[in-house]
Order: structure tokens, then C-alpha cells, then sequence
């Protein structure tokens, strides 16, 4: 399937997590460990905000595999961020484009997701009745992905993120059941708005993609004093990813099944997670 890992905490280089930890996104995207798939080499993205509160979220996508990217290696070495996101796909029924590539930007908003909408082909149609006519505009690939943030942005996201995501996954369930998919959706998703990042992780078989999040810094900092690269972290870091990125013992901690997190300010908050109709 898909990587990916999202940031929130004191301005960090992107090129930290992208290329110098242990098992970084990049390494991820040649050597999962816990993915359906083992390589992810069907194009990536990073999306990232800037310190102007009303601008909108920078952006770079390509359909290159992302451990072949100058580029990207170039840009994680300059930018420096409090609040981003990084994506490594691994494409399933849709082709390898760059509007295919994540993450998927309205506004102020980014969007990630790993998973899949079960015979999305079948479904596809249907569900995409359902988007806003306000936000329909904005649908550029073909993926499933995009669909399921356009559906959450027509259901409120914008407003009141957990019930949105909670009416799409419920909408894709139902959907999907109508139409004799026993297990429509698994998904982990991300979506940020600029001052914190709301992630889920779900599956209509309860057996969801792996997603991970940091321990409490202060404490890391108590078990490895001598660990330069947990000295740097500000004690409000917070991270959400799909395989941690070292194998320091006590730093990550799975995220629960049908379980959302918003976290952002230096405060973290779970939510219990199951889909909704209406």
C-alpha cells in the first residue's frame, strides 16, 4: 500500500525523518516492514505550512520514486517546518501520475490516507455523487483517496473534523455493503489544517494498516540522555507514522483500532472512532 508520517512540534528539517533515521521514510519506501507491500515506488509527496497563518500549505509531488529524487533530497535539506506531512505510494487501481500522489490540498488543508476502498471501481460512482458540488472542482486524480477527502471536506471537515471522517467512513460502509462488499474500507488517514493534524485509523475488518506515534518526549529524554537526536526534540513533538523510525525501545506506541488522535499546540487528544450515516 502507502507510507507515510505526519509532524507536529519546534521547526524541523524534513530531511531528518525523509533520509536520516534509521528506518526513514525513504527507507521505508524500498524496505517496509509492516506495508502489503515491501516497495513503494509509485511517486510521493510532502506538504508543509509556512509561518504565515493564512497562507496556504506548500506542496511538492512527483511520480519518481522517491529514493531516485534529487530533488526531494535537496528540498527535505532546506526546508525547515512545524507542522508537515510526507507520503510514499504504492499505487493499487489507479495509475502513477502526479495528481494521483498525496498529499491532497484544499485550501488550507492536506490529506493523506493509506488503505483502500474495497472494488472502488464498483463504488466509485456512487460515492462520488455524494461530493459537495462546492468542492467537486477540486478532484484532479482518480484516486480513492481523494475521493474519501473530498467527501470528508463536503461533510464538514473544515468545521468539525472527527464527525466528517466519521459520515465518509460510514458513507464508503455503506455504500460498499449495498453493493456486497463485506469489508469496504481500511484506511489510516491524516488530515491537517494548519495548526494540528486529526489522523485516524480504521478498518471495516478490524485488521487496519499500521500506524504508530512517538512516546512522551520528557520521558525519552529520562531513558537516552546520551541519544543526541531525542536531546534535539522539543517536548511538545509529536509523531504520527506508519513504522517508527528507530528501534529504540519504548520510544512508539501503536495506535489503537478505530482510534483518532488531533493533536497540535503541544496537546494530544483520542478519540474513540466508528463510521456514521446520515
Amino acid at each position: 500500500m502507502c507510507r507515510w508520517m505526519a509532524y507536529t512540534g519546534s521547526p524541523l528539517k524534513l530531511e531528518t525523518v525523509i533520509f536520516k533515521a534509521r528506518h526513514s521514510l525513504i527507507d521505508q519506501s524500498l524496505h517496509a516492514r509492516l506495508g502489503a507491500t515491501t516497495t513503494n515506488g509509485d511517486g510521493f509527496g510532502v506538504g508543509w505550512y509556512g509561518r504565515d497563518p493564512d497562507e496556504a500549505p506548500f506542496r511538492y509531488r512527483s511520480i519518481h520514486p522517491a529514493w531516485n529524487d534529487r530533488n526531494l533530497r535537496e528540498a527535505a535539506r532546506a526546508i525547515k517546518a512545524s507542522l508537515f506531512v510526507a507520503h510514499i505510494r504504492a499505487a493499487t487501481d489507479t495509475p502513477a501520475q502526479e495528481t494521483n500522489c498525496h498529499p491532497f490540498r484544499h485550501g488550507r488543508w492536506l490529506f493523506v490516507h493509506n488503505g483502500l476502498i474495497r472494488e472502488y471501481p464498483l463504488l466509485r460512482r456512487e460515492l462520488m455523487l455524494h461530493i459537495a458540488p462546492s468542492y467537486f472542482p477540486s478532484l484532479e486524480g482518480s484516486t480513492d483517496s481523494e475521493v474519501m477527502f473530498l467527501l470528508a471536506l463536503s461533510f464538514g471537515l473544515e468545521k468539525d473534523p472527527l464527525p466528517a471522517l466519521q459520515r465518509m467512513a460510514g458513507l464508503v460502509e455503506e455504500v460498499g455493503h449495498r453493493h456486497g462488499v463485506a469489508h469496504p474500507l481500511n484506511m489510516t488517514v491524516c488530515a491537517l489544517d494548519g495548526q494540528r493534524l486529526i489522523a485516524v485509523r480504521y478498518s471495516s475488518e478490524a485488521n487496519s494498516r499500521s500506524l504508530f506515534h512517538n512516546t512522551d518526549v520528557r520521558h525519552l529524554k529520562q531513558l537516552y540522555p546520551d541519544e543526541p537526536r531525542i536531546a534535539a526534540l522539543d517536548d511538545d513533538t509529536y509523531m504520527l507514522l506508519s513504522e517508527p523510525l528507530t528501534e529504540l525501545p519504548g520510544a512508539w506506541e501503536e495506535v489503537p483500532e478505530a482510534c483518532a488522535i488531533i493533536a497540535g499546540g503541544g496537546q494530544v487528544r483520542r478519540y474513540d472512532f466508528a463510521p456514521a450515516g446520515g
